[in-house]
């Protein structure tokens, strides 16, 4: 269930558009929030949020890949390996949270605290290699500024 906290969120926005389906987008964002991550469950608070039927929330939601639709870690790290990023060491980086953080592509560290989604492209190539970690963009990384960046989070 949506907190009274979302819920309010959520009427605020509907009261921006002239349909509830409008407001939907930033919904998901709130109910991802809520949940951590966008369950069936979640999605059913959602739908009866907005007053829309269950399938048109469920089809938005997956059409869009930077939901999440199961459980992740704390963190979620999306490493872009666009050209750009691969030409300039995203591969090796991606070797380094493998051998040192356990953390494979779509998997979790056993602790919980990363998730590693591997992107096609995060649309700042002038910055290659670069990652997103939850909200934050990072670029120009290289192997030792990468460990530096996720000892800062918790």
């Amino acid at each position: 269930m949506l907190t009274e906290t979302a819920l309010r969120e959520i009427e605020a926005i509907k009261g921006k558009y002239p349909e509830p389906r409008s407001a939907l987008i930033p919904a998901l964002y709130i109910a991802e929030r809520e949940f951590g991550w966008l369950s069936a469950g979640a999605l059913l608070s959602l739908a009866d949020a907005l007053e829309l039927p269950p399938a048109v929330v469920r089809g938005t939601a997956t059409f869009y890949h930077l939901y999440r639709h199961r459980e992740m870690g704390r963190h979620l790290i999306q490493l872009c390996t666009n050209i750009s990023c691969m030409i300039l060491g995203a591969e090796q980086l991606q070797e380094l949270l493998k051998n040192k953080y356990g953390l494979e592509p779509g998997g979790t560290t056993e602790d919980g605290r990363f998730s590693l989604l591997i992107m096609e492209c995060i649309g700042v190539c002038e910055g290659a290699p670069a990652m997103q970690i939850d909200t934050d963009l990072y670029q120009d990384l290289s192997e030792e500024r990468l460990d530096e960046i996720l000892s800062s989070y918790e």
